[in-house]
């Protein structure tokens, strides 16, 4: 007697508010091709809108600039933008861009070539204060080890970088020429004011005298010693 064969089931469709495992989530993911990001937060699905350009794109594009040129001249640092990080069991997120220890950091890369565990940095672009960057997405980045934070809020026109201390997220305060200054990664540094008014030169111009000082020399060379351990 012949058996019909068990019909195949398909995987719903992924819609924001859904709320799955960290396996499911992947699973519907990737039957989607066409969507672009979607991100698993406390078990709960968000899938933003399509990127406006002023809003979200071009600034996006201005902290890849920043970020991409520390980690050119930072061999043993890497930079990602929009990679898939597995956190935890209910959280997987696709941050705009993160910088990360190629050696002796939280993250490592997969069997399937995703991030798992904890990047050093991770930079987001924010509608506003009221965005969920800054409320559940803030607390998980907190919870999982994620030593600093960056949320450009584009309606306030307001940057905040956060550094993870044993109390939580505290904001880095700036210099007296209103610089910030990576506590993670020696050398990075941005002027607020000029990223804010998009004036990209003059953020790279200050990055380059991060990259010129004796302080990302010995990192760089810190760096160096570890990859031939």
């Amino acid at each position: 007697m012949l058996i019909a064969d068990k019909p195949v089931l398909e995987a719903p469709p992924l819609e924001s508010g859904d709320r799955l495992t960290r396996v499911e989530f992947e699973r519907r993911y990737e039957t989607m091709p066409e969507i672009k990001k979607a991100e698993l937060i406390e078990g709960v699905v968000y899938m933003p809108s399509p990127a406006r350009f002023r809003q979200h794109a071009q600034p996006h594009a201005q902290i890849m600039t920043w970020l991409g040129v520390y980690g050119a001249a930072t061999p043993g640092v890497q930079v990602g933008d929009n990679a898939t990080v597995r956190l935890d069991l209910d959280n997987e997120a696709q941050p705009d861009a993160l910088l990360r220890l190629a050696r002796g950091g939280k993250s490592h890369l997969g069997n399937d070539d995703y991030l798992e565990g904890a990047p050093e940095l991770i930079a987001e672009i924010a509608a506003s204060s009221a965005s969920y960057d800054l409320h559940d997405k803030l607390k998980v980045y907190r919870r999982n080890g994620v030593q600093e934070y960056l949320v450009w809020q584009r309606y306030e026109k307001r940057l905040d970088w956060f550094q993870l201390r044993d109390t939580g997220y505290l904001s880095l305060a700036p210099d007296e020429a209103g610089v910030l200054h990576s506590q993670v990664f020696p050398g990075l540094r941005l002027v607020v004011a000029a990223l804010l008014a998009g004036n990209v030169a003059q953020v790279l111009a200050v990055l380059q005298q991060g990259l010129d000082s004796a302080e990302h020399k010995a990192f760089v060379d810190r760096l160096a010693r570890a990859g031939t351990a």
